[in-house]
């Protein structure tokens, strides 16, 4: 398997919405669908916020001022990250053209022997069921 990295230009540019060449697909389903990818998502997403109201700790004012100026709008967009955190790397999946639903492999897997318990008491789930495999919401 090709485990092609990106140069550190190109993860910054990837990070924030730029796409990577095909040759690295795989990196990229590892970074938006494995392990810690929601973790890395939030960090991500916290930093330009931070770099955004950083200069406004400059001004001249008290502790209280400061932080009544800046913490509610930082906690509400490290809020939306997490909460729009499946819908961003759903988009960023297909945005490289791979599958959106990979989202998803984590929590199957882990939920395999739920799914395999429910088959063996009631049978296959039918096929009109297929559509609410996935947690898209759309």
């Amino acid at each position: 398997m090709d485990t092609a990295k990106p140069t550190p230009l190109q993860y910054v540019a990837y990070s924030y919405g730029r796409c990577l060449p095909d040759s690295m697909r795989d990196w990229v389903a590892e970074d938006l669908a494995g392990e810690g990818a929601v973790r890395r998502h939030v960090i991500r997403m916290a930093i330009p916020p931070l770099l955004v109201l950083a200069p406004l700790w400059l001004l001249p004012a008290s502790l209280y001022v400061h932080t009544e100026m800046t913490a509610p709008i930082y906690i509400w967009a490290v809020l939306m990250a997490i909460a729009l955190n499946k819908v961003w790397r759903r988009h960023r999946l297909a945005q490289h053209g791979l599958d959106p639903n990979l989202v998803d492999v984590i929590k199957r897997r882990k939920d395999a022997h739920l799914h395999e318990d429910y088959i063996q008491r009631y049978g296959p789930r039918p096929a009109s069921a297929r559509s609410q495999t996935n947690s898209s919401p759309f």
